[in-house]
């Protein structure tokens, strides 16, 4: 799966379970860890596993490796990594406390609209 497969593939499986705010940073150069961070929002425990359960089926199916899942639902906030692209599913107090993107303010959004129902 090219890098643009896998984005395509991760967010629409996402908003399939009605993710909210999915926003993806294109980290190449400022990060030697992954080329792309995606972070997006459940309301709930059960809405953040919906939602990783989804995105690791779809990038299965599509023939993508996925390198680890760490968290959980109930934790707030769920990582997974895909080597390249690391994605990350929180609750909005998880993605208030950490600001993910201010921290990565640096990167330039990908536009992702093409992917994401109203």
């Amino acid at each position: 799966m090219t890098e643009q497969n896998v984005l395509e593939t991760v967010v629409k499986a996402a908003d399939a379970k009605k993710a909210i705010g999915i926003i993806a940073l294109d980290m190449r150069e400022v990060s030697g860890v992954m080329d792309t961070l995606v972070v997006m929002e459940g309301m709930n425990a059960r809405q953040i596993d919906a939602i990783v359960d989804n995105i690791t089926e779809a990038i299965k199916k599509d023939g993508g490796d996925i390198h680890g899942v760490e968290g959980s639902g109930a934790d707030g906030w769920v990582l997974i990594d895909l080597i390249d692209t690391v994605i990350n599913v929180m609750n909005n107090d998880s993605r208030l406390t950490y600001a993910l993107e201010r921290l990565w303010h640096d990167a330039p959004e990908i536009d992702l609209n093409s992917w994401v129902t109203d």
